[in-house]
């Protein structure tokens, strides 16, 4: 994953020097960045200006490893597509979809479905500080569920945040009981009608190396075609999930 021969450090004096930010910006050597600031206004700065950041383990402990991609993948609501297995599931209709719901049941869920995972200790705790206690208007975090309606068993979820009319996923699971096959594609298809349905201007789900986000209609952006585009779309007036 890290391919880069030196990991630059990153701080808040950085993103705010606006030639030395539009340098980063520039730089198609280099996507990853590292900092041991954990603070939720250094957090929401990164995420405004396009890095997704998760973790990494370094000799120094658990550090901040936000990354300005060199691609993006985004879904335009107009192009998602639903395969004949989710229509299924849909027309079933045996789940419930919410969000914020179970905040901390869906980051536990992470932690342990995943064999890998990023978002842990300082990075979880500092989530879940935001979560309660936004400090900025424009930014929130969120958890996204998919419920069954029988058992009230928790299928699949995922962590992600909303910054002015755009939605940015995370991280997320989904159950891997043979009983749930395709509830984790619907889940996210049923995540993309609740954001279109809601005026959101798209969705950005990170790297687009996955073949679950072509299937599911995504585009790949280039760095400066993505952040052109993202700096319009987090300067709309804010989606509110709480008022739903």
């Amino acid at each position: 994953m890290l391919s880069q021969p030196q990991i630059y450090h990153i701080s808040p004096s950085i993103l705010e020097d606006r030639l030395l930010f539009k340098s980063i910006c520039l730089d198609m050597d280099n996507n990853y960045y590292w900092s041991s600031e954990w603070s939720e206004s250094f957090y929401i700065k990164l995420a405004s200006a396009g890095f997704i950041s998760t973790s990494y383990d370094s000799n120094m402990g658990l550090v901040l490893l936000p990354e300005l991609q060199f691609d993006y993948a985004v879904l335009d609501f107009k192009n998602l597509h639903i395969s004949k297995k989710v229509k299924k599931l849909i027309d079933k209709n045996n789940y419930k979809f919410s969000i914020n719901s179970r905040f901390d049941e869906v980051l536990k869920n992470i932690e342990d479905k995943h064999k890998y995972n990023w978002l842990k200790e300082q990075y979880a705790e500092l989530l879940k500080k935001l979560h309660k206690s936004p400090i900025e208007k424009n930014f929130k975090i969120i958890s996204v569920e998919l419920i069954c309606k029988d058992t009230d068993e928790l299928i699949s979820g995922e962590i992600g945040y909303i910054i002015g009319a755009t939605y940015t996923s995370l991280s997320g699971f989904s159950s891997s009981e043979k009983r749930y096959n395709n509830y984790g594609t619907l889940q996210l298809v049923v995540l993309s009608l609740y954001l279109e349905k809601n005026g959101f201007s798209f969705w950005n789900l990170g790297h687009p190396c996955m073949r679950y986000k072509e299937r599911l209609g995504c585009k790949t952006y280039s760095r400066n075609s993505f952040l052109s585009r993202w700096r319009r779309g987090i300067a709309l007036p804010m989606i509110n999930p709480f008022e739903l």
